[in-house]
């Protein structure tokens, strides 16, 4: 093996590419590189690719490098079935990159050549959080990661520096708790909340998309514009202005009947309501961990806050994963995915699920 191989990560998701690179020398990765680019495969889906590319060239991967997939782009609407779904994003990995010979990530914890994934697709949907727990594996042994994003939430355990997750797809995942569909910044305010205190009265909310999560946290000041990433409700601009507007829409109002500090107490109300939902997926999980409640709470993601509020109203020890790993940030699974293509080229081997 050369003194330095470059190698890459990937985490293709149906609204976000996050892709990772860095050099692998004695063992040891350096220089590390992350990316994350919107795109709605939905709108687009044959321009993967190309987007793919795009996002080489921005970061320094060349066809050729050592490189590892996750996805779950293939849950979009843009394909009529999972299996549809992975067989073109593979595809689309393949013509992006036809020298590299990519590895997909299976659900076992499993890096296979694209052959083998071609040849059963189902086996490799949904990975990306594979890839991210195994990363926190390797610094805490027992532990539970809570990944929140800007779309969805993982809850997955780790025992014994293994995953003892009880989910293996989307659907098992979402009944077992281990997979919640909220998210910092995609998720609808009105899932959260069928009403909402308003007044002193409970006001029920309109069953439109008038506002998103992100205007929630944007108003309260909880995460940068830079982190509100998808299209805005209404198509004006990623302001706390403008959020505070949405925001008045979602109870069938409007700036000029609801002011600054009515607005606020709904945005608190709604991250209330989330950072609720958040543990009620950790309690479900730890639920059926042996001495569950003595494991530390993992966070990770952009929404890593309210990964850590849920855990400390549990009274559960919270390790903020950015300084376990490093970094990474949204990037997470890309970045654990490049550590896996390094450890599978410096030790031959993979970290691996229990059967």
């Amino acid at each position: 093996m050369p003194d330095y191989v470059a190698v890459a990560g990937w985490d293709i998701g149906g609204v976000h590419i996050k892709a990772a690179r860095a050099l692998v020398h004695g063992g040891v990765l350096i220089e590390p590189r992350a990316a994350v680019r919107p795109f709605d495969v939905w709108r687009t889906p044959d321009d993967l690719a190309q987007m793919l590319r795009a996002i080489a060239d921005q970061l320094g991967v060349s066809d050729g490098d050592p490189m590892a997939v996750t996805m779950t782009a293939e849950l979009s609407d843009a394909f009529p079935t999972k299996r549809e779904g992975v067989l073109h994003v593979l595809e689309s990995v393949r013509r992006a990159f036809p020298r590299s010979r990519p590895q997909a990530l299976g659900v076992r914890g499993e890096l296979a050549a694209l052959d083998d994934a071609f040849a059963r697709p189902l086996d490799f949907a949904a990975t990306n959080w594979v890839a991210a727990a195994l990363l926190a594996a390797r610094y805490e042994r027992d532990c539970v990661l809570v990944d929140v994003g800007t779309t969805t939430t993982d809850v997955i355990p780790v025992r014994d520096g293994r995953l003892a997750c009880e989910g293996r797809n989307d659907t098992a995942r979402l009944a077992a708790g281990e997979l919640l569909y909220t998210g910092v910044v995609h998720t609808n305010p009105n899932t959260l909340a069928g009403m909402v205190p308003l007044r002193g009265r409970w006001c029920r909310v309109a069953g439109e998309r008038f506002a998103v999560m992100g205007d929630v946290y944007l108003a309260l000041g909880r995460i940068a514009e830079n982190v509100y990433t998808c299209p805005t409700p209404d198509g004006r601009e990623k302001s706390r202005a403008a959020a505070l507007v949405r925001l008045a829409r979602v109870v069938g109002a409007d700036r000029e009947q609801l002011d600054e500090e009515e607005l606020l107490k709904l945005a608190v109300f709604f991250a209330e309501r989330q950072t609720q939902a958040v543990g009620d997926g950790l309690v479900q999980v730890l639920s059926r961990q042996e001495y569950g409640y003595g494991l530390p709470v993992v966070t990770a993601g952009v929404g890593a806050f309210v990964a850590g509020a849920a855990a400390r109203r549990l009274h559960l020890e919270v390790l903020d994963g950015r300084v376990l790993w490093g970094g990474a940030g949204a990037a997470l699974p890309a970045v654990a995915a490049a550590e896996l293509i390094a450890a599978r080229l410096t030790r031959g081997a993979t970290w691996s699920m229990p059967a």
